[in-house]
């Protein structure tokens, strides 16, 4: 005989979170067993203090107010509507309730066993994320220590079997080729032909200290560049980039990108002063994982028009689609992407000179700003760049600022085309504003920080996040050490930066509801740019420039650097890093499904697993801001 109650709770359950990733005879096990309880309006179900119930909840009509009681006052914390679930947290930690349950109006709730979704969840690895999940975004203090590394458990973990190959410890060569610093490029020639090896290292006390390829003897042997009865010494690459043995093929793919190299050597502590003890190649990786965005590199080095530029960001979309869809990991999605999108601005770079009449007249550097320059573009948007070149004489610098104009002008032709669009408020390097000599850089930036108007902020938060990506560094550390001078003598300027990384807008309102747009284009949505990002990247840049850390431009890595510098709040910063991988992950998700740049958000779009994800990632920027509030005294400069 047809249990007809048990169907209903079934075909409602299945419906929201976590019961929709159940099996079909687990879920049906859980509604077989569920208690259907009829609550009256202004009644309770159960009371702040109270030991936990066998049972936890969820709305199938109605709506359960939680408050939470302080002194005599009664503080309405949140509100649980249709499929909802609430009074789960006392369950797992064995502790009273927190808060007290009651009825806004009439409801009927679902009480189910906790034992008997323990049972299930065992064998249900996604369930048991989002239990643990939802328990975190309610947890009463998410930062202890005794809850470290549960408050974003719904993150999608790879786990040790994962089929990943960028997880995975790349397999290397235990048997690397090597011949001492005193042989003959003709010996070593002779020993890679025997061996049947593309390149030979070069040790001395077992530690590697060069390495010559097949490229190496044909572009500098067989060209009669170099005689081959020469040591090693005269053609090999030195030094070399070194790595430990459990080096991942995500690692090795962004070194090799990076550095331009095919090899990789493994060393026993990963440095250059270690014995030798394996070599890692490019062929290695590319057997071990055909999607190498090597490729795509290799392809824009041999680019000759942007056509062909065009071409490969429209193929490095589809692998981040790729990488999105498999939930391969943000970080090195982002450092990935970052790096093939700084390969692209280099080839128009490079394509740009060649159609110069002469070559630069002075060291210069083109600095990527804003996202790319945090290495955080990862969807197409629109270019933010500047250039700075060297202090010329004052005869000579309108001949040189136009020649870097026409420069610049070039090139943010060719990525308009390739498909990074001309910035809307010309934040270019083609803006006679933003092409500007050492010296003008300089002043230009003290004023700002030393007369810090709100356009004057809000332009720091645009080029202190700048990276270089084509040229001089010494340019760039210089302009770097005069930044950092500057605020050192004016320090009150990190007060106004704080002041405006608190003005960005609360992702949720009063009663946890997400805060939509008012009126305009985007009406009704949710914007995740401005709501939920920036205050992350806000305050993340603020408190590394108020450490006078350099050369950390990424809101993770800078992050994940401040809770070293300050241990006490090393929870709360590592909290902010996993939001910002969730919200940076998401937007990227919504982008592509979407195909814009993935701010805005239709909420009605959200399932209830989404929603609560997203919440679970509002929690670290509401006390970041308090941090900040506290930290800089920002509630009288508001």
């Amino acid at each position: 005989m047809k249990n007809t109650i048990a169907e209903r709770i079934f075909d409602f359950l299945k419906n929201f979170p976590p019961f929709d990733i159940l099996e079909k005879e687990q879920l049906f096990k859980i509604s077989s067993n569920v208690k259907v309880t009829y609550i009256e309006n202004n009644s309770f179900v159960f009371k702040q203090d109270e030991l936990p119930h066998k049972n936890f909840y969820i709305v199938k009509d109605g709506a359960i107010g939680l408050y939470r009681t302080m002194d005599t006052d009664q503080i309405l914390v949140d509100i649980c509507d249709e499929g909802d679930i609430f009074g789960l947290r006392p369950l797992i930690q064995n502790d009273h309730y927190l808060m007290s349950a009651k009825a806004n109006e009439e409801s009927i709730l679902y009480a189910i066993s906790v034992e008997l979704l323990k049972e299930i969840i065992k064998t249900n690895e996604k369930a048991n994320k989002y239990i643990i999940a939802s328990f975190s975004t309610n947890i009463k203090t998410p930062y202890a220590k005794t809850n470290n590394g549960q408050l974003f458990a719904n993150i999608d973990a790879i786990n040790k079997n994962s089929t990943f190959t960028e997880v995975q410890t790349a397999q290397f060569s235990k048997n690397p080729v090597t011949c001492l610093k005193d042989a003959t490029i003709k010996e070593a020639a002779q020993i890679m032909s025997s061996k049947r090896v593309g390149s030979i290292l070069i040790v001395e006390d077992k530690n590697p200290i060069g390495i010559i390829t097949d490229k190496d003897l044909r572009l500098k042997i067989a060209t009669g560049l170099v005689s081959i009865e020469q040591k090693v010494t005269e053609i090999m690459t030195s030094p070399v980039i070194t790595f430990p043995q459990k080096i991942t093929i995500a690692e090795a793919q962004i070194a090799m990108i990076k550095h331009k190299i095919t090899h990789l050597c493994i060393t026993k502590n990963g440095k250059t002063n270690s014995e030798l003890v394996g070599i890692l190649s490019e062929h290695d990786i590319v057997v071990l994982h055909g999607n190498n965005p090597s490729v795509l590199i290799k392809e824009l080095k041999r680019a000759k028009n942007v056509q062909t530029l065009k071409y490969i960001r429209e193929k490095t979309s589809d692998l981040l689609k790729g990488y999105i869809e498999q939930n391969i990991p943000i970080t090195f999605i982002s450092k990935i992407i970052s790096e093939i999108t700084d390969a692209i601005t280099i080839k128009a770079i490079e394509l740009s000179l060649d159609e110069m009449d002469n070559k630069p007249p002075v060291k210069y550097s083109w600095l990527a700003l804003g996202s790319q320059g945090r290495k955080e573009q990862l969807l197409i948007t629109d270019q933010d760049n500047a250039l700075v070149f060297e202090d010329v004489s004052k005869a000579d610098y309108l001949k040189t600022k136009n020649y870097f104009l026409k420069l610049s002008k070039k090139v943010t032709e060719k990525l308009n085309m390739v498909g990074f669009e001309f910035c809307p408020a010309e934040m270019m390097a083609s803006n006679p504003k933003w092409c500007l000599s050492l010296t003008e850089w300089k002043k230009q930036f003290n004023t700002w920080i030393t007369k810090p108007t709100d356009d004057a902020v809000m332009m720091c938060t645009i080029f202190f996040d700048y990276n270089l990506v084509y040229g001089d560094k010494e340019l760039v550390t210089k302009m770097s050490k005069s930044i950092f001078n500057s605020i050192n003598s004016y320090e009150i300027f990190l007060n106004f930066l704080g002041r405006n990384a608190l003005r960005n807008p609360t992702p949720l309102g009063f009663f946890r509801q997400f805060l939509v747009e008012h009126d305009g284009k985007h009406k009704d949505q949710f914007d995740l740019k401005s709501r939920a990002l920036m205050p992350l990247i806000d305050a993340a840049r603020l408190i590394i420039l108020s450490h006078n850390i350099k050369d950390k431009n990424n809101t993770i890595s800078r992050f994940k650097k401040l809770a070293k510098v300050e241990p006490q709040n090393k929870n709360l910063y590592l909290s902010c890093a996993d939001a910002f991988k969730i919200l940076l992950h998401y937007r990227t998700e919504q982008g592509l499904k979407n195909n814009n740049s993935g701010r805005y958000i239709e909420l009605n779009t959200l399932t209830k697993s989404e929603k609560l994800k997203l919440k679970g990632c509002f929690k670290p920027i509401k006390d970041i801001q308090e941090l900040l509030n506290i930290r800089y005294n920002l509630a009288q400069m508001m």
